[in-house]
């Protein structure tokens, strides 16, 4: 199996709640451990560009994973990722899209 990237997008109402979920973020990727490893391949996220076609959407974070186990891992067992949800909960978040996907087409342009 080829990697797996994880795209999740939030409508954060405020600039601010956007500052604290990327301190959010910096934690989760200082802390994230799995049998005391880290496991999450690479994270990125920050908030979008004001766009149009963002449909609301303000703050995008790409996770990478080796394998399906350790995205599941991140979901049910990671406790640097419950505590980041947890925070979430309390940042006024309007709405969460979360998709994943192995990629088929990768080119260095």
């Amino acid at each position: 199996m080829s990697k797996l990237i994880r795209v999740t997008m939030f409508k954060l109402p405020s600039p601010e709640s956007q500052q604290k979920l990327i301190g959010c973020y910096k934690a989760l990727s200082q802390t994230a451990s799995k049998d005391g490893k880290p496991y999450i391949l690479s994270l990125e996220a920050g908030p979008a560009n004001p766009d149009q076609r963002s449909q609301g959407y303000t703050f995008v974070s790409i996770s990478e994973f080796a394998s399906m186990e350790d995205m599941a891992f991140y979901d049910e067992g990671c406790e640097a990722h419950a505590r980041l949800r947890a925070e979430v909960k309390e940042l006024g978040v309007e709405g969460v899209l979360t998709v994943h996907y192995e990629p088929v087409v990768m080119a260095s342009l």
